[in-house]
C-alpha cells in the first residue's frame, strides 16, 4: 500500500490544495501524516492559517477520524547541514560551513543538489521509525510542477550514474528504490484546460518512462453545466428560446429588454462552448485509464472549511 503520495500539477491548478486535501483525508482514517513542501512558498502555513513553517516538523491539523497531519518546510540548506551531520558527522564544523556562505555556494552552483537534498530529507521521513513503528503512517509531498517533476524525481539516478561506488551512491540508489516501489504513487492535478490537460499527458508519458507509478489524476475546480443537454446543444447554435428566457426573467421579477436578452443568449453559447472543450479534455484524462478523482469547485475560496469539504470528496 502506497504510503509516499507525490502531488504534481501545473502551476495554477491547485496542486498545493489538493495535498493539502489529500493530508486531511488520510487524517480521517485515523493516519498520522506528515505533509511536506519544497518550493519555499510557505504555501501550506497560508491554507491552514499558521505561521510560517520551520525547518521542523509542526503538527498543524487533525482529521474527523482522530489522525493528525504534521507539517513540514524542507529547506535545502538546512537539509543539507542535516545530511553533513547524520552521514559524515560533521555537527560544528558544517554549521562554521553554514555560517560562512558555503552550503549557499554549493547548492547555487549545483542545482541538482539542491534536489537531492529535498528528495533525501522525504526518503528519511518516509522511513523513519520512532518505538519501533513508522513515525508517519503516509507522507504527502507538494511537489514541483509537472514541468520539473521528471528531473526532480529522478536526480537520484543521475547521480547514481556519476557516483559508482560509496555513501552517496548507496544514498542515491536506495532513494530511486523507493521512489520506483509500491511505497510511492505519483498524483498529477489538472483543470479541464488544453495546456494542463497537455502537460498532464506529457508528464505520465514521461514518469512511466522512468519507471515511476501513477496514482491518480486529480480533476480540479470541477464544475457541473446547470443546462441539461437539449439546452446546451441549442446553446451552442445560439437557438435557445427567447419567450423561455423571457418568461424565467419575469418570473424572477427582473426587469428586462432586448438587450439583456442577446447577453444572456451569448453567455449561454460561451458557457456551452466551455463545456464542450471541457468534455473533451476529459476524454483524453479517461483515455489514459488511470484512476480519476473529481473535487468540485470551492466559488467562495479555499479556507479551513473548504479543505474540510475537498477532504470528505477524496475519502468519496
Amino acid at each position: 500500500m502506497a504510503r509516499l503520495h507525490v502531488v504534481t500539477g501545473k502551476g495554477g491548478t491547485g496542486k498545493t490544495t489538493v495535498a493539502a486535501a489529500m493530508a486531511l483525508a488520510l487524517a480521517d482514517q485515523g493516519k498520522r501524516v506528515l505533509l511536506v513542501e519544497v518550493e519555499g512558498r510557505q504555501g501550506i502555513a497560508q491554507l491552514f492559517d499558521v505561521p510560517p513553517l520551520p525547518y521542523v516538523e509542526r503538527k498543524i491539523a487533525t482529521g474527523v477520524g482522530g489522525g493528525e497531519v504534521f507539517a513540514l518546510a524542507v529547506d535545502a540548506e538546512a537539509a543539507l547541514l542535516e545530511y553533513l551531520d547524520m552521514y559524515y558527522h560533521l555537527g560544528r564544523a558544517g554549521k562554521a560551513l553554514d555560517k560562512v556562505g558555503a552550503i549557499d555556494f554549493v547548492t547555487t552552483i549545483a542545482p541538482g543538489l539542491r534536489d537531492v537534498l529535498l528528495t533525501g530529507k522525504v526518503y528519511e521521513a518516509t522511513r523513519r521509525k520512532a518505538h519501533g513503528k513508522l513515525a508517519y503512517d503516509a507522507v504527502v509531498l507538494d511537489a514541483p510542477p509537472t514541468g520539473r517533476i521528471g528531473s526532480f524525481l529522478n536526480v537520484n539516478h543521475e547521480v547514481a550514474n556519476l557516483a559508482k561506488v560509496g555513501p552517496i551512491r548507496n544514498q542515491a540508489d536506495a532513494i530511486m528504490g523507493m521512489l520506483r516501489s509500491d511505497v510511492t504513487r505519483v498524483h498529477l492535478v489538472t483543470l479541464l484546460e488544453e495546456m494542463p490537460v497537455q502537460e498532464t499527458l506529457d508528464a505520465v508519458e514521461q514518469l512511466e518512462a522512468l519507471d515511476l507509478r501513477i496514482g491518480s489524476i486529480v480533476v480540479n475546480m470541477v464544475r457541473h453545466s446547470p443546462l441539461d443537454e437539449d439546452a446546451l446543444a441549442l446553446a451552442v447554435k445560439e437557438k435557445l428560446p427567447t419567450a423561455e428566457l423571457t418568461k424565467g426573467l419575469r418570473a424572477a421579477g427582473v426587469r428586462y429588454g432586448k438587450a439583456m436578452v442577446e447577453a444572456l443568449t451569448a453567455e449561454a453559447h460561451d458557457h456551452a462552448v466551455r463545456v464542450g472543450l471541457e468534455r473533451e479534455n476529459r476524454d483524453r484524462i479517461d483515455a489514459l485509464g488511470k484512476q480519476v478523482t473529481e473535487l468540485m469547485l470551492q466559488p467562495e475560496g479555499i479556507d479551513q472549511g473548504s479543505l474540510i469539504d475537498l477532504a470528505e470528496e477524496f475519502r468519496g
